[in-house]
């Protein structure tokens, strides 16, 4: 068992370390107050190569391992969340499934472009009226000759706006249940596609989140992904990666209560002394210091199940469950170390904590994760094999120009 990063491994956190520090980290928090995004952001992880960051060459990207978009993913999240969300969407929930589960010529047609960065990706499974309850989803297809009608509505949706593809589960057998839904690509220039952005939220102020709306939208019979009636189970392997991301990134956000309450609590004196030397405060730290090496060793756990090729639902909810329920912990003892200043703006702790309150809810809420634990140490839950599993990482063809990766 080795748990030393290999040197591609090291210059890539390095270089999105070095991204973080210089440019996210002095700006973040007036974009934060504006609730915007800042529109340099998608174009610099772009241009960085960020965006294609475990993608193979062959289609666009830069063709390290998942262990690397892990990495990748702490370093955004010790910055801001919003940089982590548009991993875990544009990466983790959308181009990963191409990588899966699409065609070669799906591959070619919307891979391609976005792990160069040229184009961006969302995930359209969240409804008005359909979050935990998957089943529940009320978007509809029905297959017309060589295309199918979509019509429905997706909301909480990350980049709603920003996107050009994005990945929409809806029904085509509604009787059915789960096995009656379907996978599609949806581009924004489809007519009939509106988008919009909401607003107000808690946290991740400085991110893109919306609402999509299809009506009677033409999605022509090459844009299916996978076959018909898959689309719970692509879905379902699509959060396997998004909750990956998500995982790594709370990771980096308890790094970045720690690293924030450590320098602080030198810094800040009481009764004559730095508050690192009394008693209470030496134990929040020390929780700050488990929970980070935990949720670490639990997500790097699920990179390397990723890198062989195996099925890791049941590690990667683990990892996401903890590291998160984790994160909320962190940032309300980051809080209180800080005093009346964590209760301001002045310092970035009380940003940590309302972004952290998100990753508990998105992509399994705690409760979901907890019950799946449950189910698979009761015996009454079990991974089968799906029909297509991600690809392991090879080195070799992972960074070829030539080798075709395929289904």
């Amino acid at each position: 068992m080795d748990f030393a990063l290999n040197e591609e491994q090291l210059q890539a956190q390095k270089m999105v370390r070095d991204y973080v520090a210089k440019e996210v980290i002095p700006t973040i928090g007036e974009w934060d107050r504006k609730q915007e995004m800042n529109p340099a952001v998608l174009p610099r992880m772009a241009e960085l190569g960020i965006l294609g960051i475990c993608i193979p060459v062959r289609y666009g990207g830069q063709g390290f391992d998942y262990i690397t978009l892990g990495l990748v993913c702490e370093e955004l999240e010790r910055g801001d969340t919003t940089l982590r969300v548009i991993m875990s969407v544009h990466m983790g929930l959308n181009s990963l499934s191409l990588l899966q589960w699409g065609t070669e010529e799906q591959k070619q047609r919307f891979l391609v472009p976005q792990a160069r960065g040229e184009q961006y990706g969302a995930f359209g499974l969240t409804e008005p009226g359909a979050g935990s309850d998957v089943a529940a989803l009320a978007s509809t297809a029905r297959r017309v000759g060589d295309k199918y009608i979509l019509n429905g509505e997706k909301m909480w949706i990350s980049l709603a706006t920003k996107a050009h593809n994005f990945l929409v589960v809806a029904k085509t057998d509604p009787d059915k249940g789960a096995r009656g839904m379907t996978a599609f690509i949806v581009t924004r220039d489809m007519p009939g596609v509106t988008t919009g952005d909401l607003h107000g939220k808690l946290g991740v102020r400085a991110g893109s989140t919306g609402w999509i709306a299809m009506q009677d939208v033409e999605v022509p019979v090459e844009n299916r992904l996978g076959e018909e009636g898959e689309g719970f189970k692509i879905a379902m392997s699509a959060l396997d990666n998004g909750r990956y991301t998500v995982a790594a990134g709370a990771t980096g956000l308890i790094r970045a209560c720690l690293e924030d309450s450590l320098k602080y609590a030198h810094d800040r004196k009481t009764f004559g002394k730095p508050i690192a030397e009394h008693q209470l405060i030496k134990q929040k730290i020390a929780y700050m210091q488990q929970w980070y090496d935990a949720a670490r060793l639990l997500y790097l756990r699920a990179g390397w199940l990723k890198n062989q090729g195996q099925r890791n639902t049941r590690e990667t909810s683990m990892a996401k469950w903890y590291a998160t329920d984790a994160s909320v912990k962190a940032a309300l003892e980051a809080v209180q170390i800080h005093g009346a200043y964590g209760f301001s703006d002045e310092y970035p702790v009380e940003r940590y904590l309302r972004n952290s309150k998100g990753a508990v809810i998105y992509e399994g809420t705690s409760e979901i994760h907890q019950l799946m634990q449950a189910d698979y140490a009761l015996g009454y839950r079990e991974d089968r094999p799906l029909r297509c599993e991600l690809p392991a990482y090879d080195p070799e063809l992972w960074q070829s120009e030539a080798e075709a990766i395929g289904n």
